[in-house]
């Protein structure tokens, strides 16, 4: 699968913008803050129906204007498909395929699978729990859409129980009748979902281990793990025990809400406080890595590999390292950002794979 072609309207700070792409590596050139980073998140418009960047769609029409459009026509399997998104100020956002409405975004979800490795996936280590278990989601949804839906009803689920706890606090009564309706109505969905990521976590593992070695030659150990409070007793039982600490806390404490992927370092230590911004970066990049691998192999093709300002932050041993293993046969269309025309075409001559680059200058777009 690869994108053959992509066009904005009124996109970010572009205008009107029309590109043609290599079915092999395509690089965006030019200075910070020019554009080269919108067009990757045109691309993530067409693959995941939203921004990766900014979930509010308004934000990304261009100043002074009241709509925009973003198209792509994609290849796959000699077949061709053009898909389109737009939106109008205070109006539903419009996602098609070949002229046709989808009747539900999800329904677009995993079609042409993607991977974006950005700066901003520092968050995964950096940040809170929810940012782990959003992306094991991300991966998951694209591979599995009734998944999606599930994540859905338990959400939903979990809502209503944590009004019921709240409305305790106020009235002092808890109607325990419709916790427990609800404790197994969360138990239900809850399982389903604990079992997608515990069967996803065992096949990705090894995906992560064997990326993570060959970007580093083995220069040093990490881990990943994931863990769950069911793994070590029933949904049920986890929120029965719990139910006198979530009415004081008026909101459900233990679930698979609280997922966690652990990241260690050296033996056990926490990535986040003892691994420097060189190997939390080739944490992150193995972990995208392993992502892109998974999706082919549930796929069946190569989803597109989208590489933001890859290079800030890693040794050029890593970089070479990093675009040797990408150009392989294992990987399909890339798309990547750089500052430096030239050292894109140093590193691609090295490894001699063709690659085109277009020169990004406020908004405008040169080849």
């Amino acid at each position: 699968m690869w994108l053959k072609q992509l066009s904005v309207l009124n996109f970010k700070n572009y205008s009107e913008s029309s590109l043609e792409f290599l079915p092999e590596v395509n690089a965006f050139t030019g200075n910070n803050g020019v554009g080269k980073t919108n067009l990757l998140d045109a691309i993530h418009y067409l693959s995941l129906c939203k921004s990766y960047f900014n979930p509010i769609d308004s934000q990304h029409i261009k100043s002074g204007n009241d709509w925009f459009m973003v198209q792509g026509e994609f290849d796959k399997e000699s077949n061709s498909d053009v898909i389109s998104c737009s939106l109008k100020k205070n109006q539903k956002k419009q996602f098609k395929k070949n002229k046709k409405d989808y009747p539900r975004l999800a329904d677009h979800i995993g079609l042409f699978p993607l991977v974006m490795i950005s700066p901003n996936d520092s968050v995964i280590v950096t940040d809170g729990s929810e940012e782990r278990r959003k992306f094991v989601d991300n991966v998951i949804s694209q591979t599995d859409n009734k998944y999606l839906d599930t994540l859905i009803i338990y959400n939903k689920f979990l809502i209503q129980r944590n009004s019921v706890l709240k409305q305790a606090r106020q009235t002092n009564v808890l109607d325990l009748g419709l916790i427990e309706i609800l404790n197994f109505q969360l138990e239900e969905v809850g399982k389903i979902i604990f079992e997608k990521r515990r069967s996803f976590m065992a096949e990705f593992q090894p995906e992560f281990d064997r990326h993570y070695q060959f970007l580093t030659e083995d220069a040093e150990s990490v881990q990943l793990q994931y863990e769950s409070p069911l793994m070590l007793d029933s949904f049920l039982n986890i929120l029965e025990k719990n139910l006198e600490r979530d009415r004081i806390l008026e909101r459900t404490s233990q679930g698979i809400h609280k997922d966690d992927l652990i990241f260690t370092i050296h033996g056990g230590m926490p990535l986040k406080k003892f691994g420097s911004q060189g190997q939390q970066k080739s944490f992150l990049i193995a972990l995208k890595l392993a992502q892109y691998s998974y999706l082919q192999q549930k796929k069946g093709f190569k989803p597109l590999l989208l590489l933001d300002d890859i290079f800030d932050k890693l040794d050029d041993r890593r970089t070479h390292k990093l675009m040797q293993m990408v150009s392989e046969d294992d990987f399909g269309q890339i798309f990547l950002t750089d500052t430096d025309s030239k050292r894109i075409q140093r590193i691609f001559d090295e490894i001699n794979r063709p690659v085109r680059i277009f020169g990004i200058e406020g908004g405008q777009v040169n080849v």
